[in-house]
């Protein structure tokens, strides 16, 4: 059976993604795909998998673990599914690891290994959800402090800024880990709300969106925050509307900077490590492209005649 992972990253719209799965769930087993969301995997499957302590009781957890995968697997195949999709951002590591370690993901590679090795190889597609991030640690910073955790210190804030490991050492790490799957790459700012061509693009299937299109988990505005949290802490946060944003001008340009730098790699290729997803409702150029104006800036033109009348 053909597997695909869809790892996440944890705030790019991965619940929506599985909202549309489990919408979808009786439709895509007629088409023979399989789907394991949140329900079926947190429930005791992969206990053995993730690294960690464990309990001493003188057996092996892995191998017990691979024995219960097989047939949970044994059990899809013979009700007719051709293929599996399972989705959880738990595979990468949980939320506050990443507070933990300030860093995106610093354990992804230890982990999947071992996924990998659970699964016997078969990982066939590993989709990840990638965010730029300035607005991906604001997101998580958003849920974690609205679900009781303090707010990030100045130095905490510096040193996830500063970190210098970006979305293409993860990328690196997921690749040494599953060396035979296909690591496809589907950005946040081009397809969070696209589920349907998520879906369409890693298993090549084509279904309608969802009659409502309200997000899973969306990160609380400034009023919200405000009225969810304690006073003593609610007073610490910003006056106004909108988005909390915790980063400095400084940080957030930094942070954007080196996004910026992961996607001119991941469009130059990858190092042949992963694909870019192509948003197919984008059509490219072709060889004569229109004759737009590629001069960054302004013209002459129109610096001379503001300069004009400004006397």
């Amino acid at each position: 059976m053909d597997i695909m992972l869809h790892i996440g990253a944890h705030r790019c719209a991965t619940g929506y993604f599985q909202g549309f799965l489990a919408h979808h769930a009786a439709r895509l087993r007629q088409d023979g795909l399989a789907i394991w969301g949140p329900e079926q995997t947190r429930n005791g499957l992969f206990h053995g998998i993730q690294p960690g302590p464990a309990p001493v009781t003188g057996r092996d957890l892995a191998t017990r673990a691979r024995g219960r995968l097989r047939l949970r697997i044994a059990t899809e195949t013979a009700s007719g599914a051709q293929r599996l999709l399972i989705s959880d951002t738990e595979l990468m590591g949980g939320a506050h690891d990443l507070l933990q370690q300030r860093q995106l993901y610093a354990g992804i590679g230890v982990r999947l290994a071992r996924f990998d090795a659970a699964f016997d190889g078969q990982v066939r597609d590993v989709m990840l959800n990638l965010r730029s991030p300035d607005r991906f640690w604001t997101s998580l910073l958003t849920q974690m402090v609205a679900n009781g955790h303090p707010l990030p210190s100045a130095a905490v804030l510096g040193q996830i800024a500063a970190h210098p490991r970006s979305w293409r050492d993860v990328i690196t790490d997921i690749a040494c880990a599953m060396p035979n799957a296909r690591i496809r790459v589907m950005p946040y700012e081009t397809y969070g709300d696209r589920p349907e061509v998520q879906l369409s693009l890693l298993a090549d299937l084509r279904l309608a969106r969802m009659p409502r299109s309200d997000r899973l988990n969306r990160s609380d505005g400034l009023p919200t925050l405000r009225h969810r949290l304690a006073p003593d802490v609610a007073r610490d946060l910003p006056r106004g509307e909108g988005r909390w944003s915790p980063f400095s001008d400084i940080q957030s340009a930094a942070l954007r900077e080196r996004y910026a730098d992961d996607l001119m790699w991941l469009q130059g290729g990858a190092d042949g490590l992963a694909e870019l997803m192509r948003d197919p409702d984008k059509h490219a150029v072709g060889l004569n492209p229109p004759p737009y104006d590629l001069t960054r800036g302004t013209s002459d033109d129109d610096q001379n005649r503001r300069l004009a009348g400004s006397g």
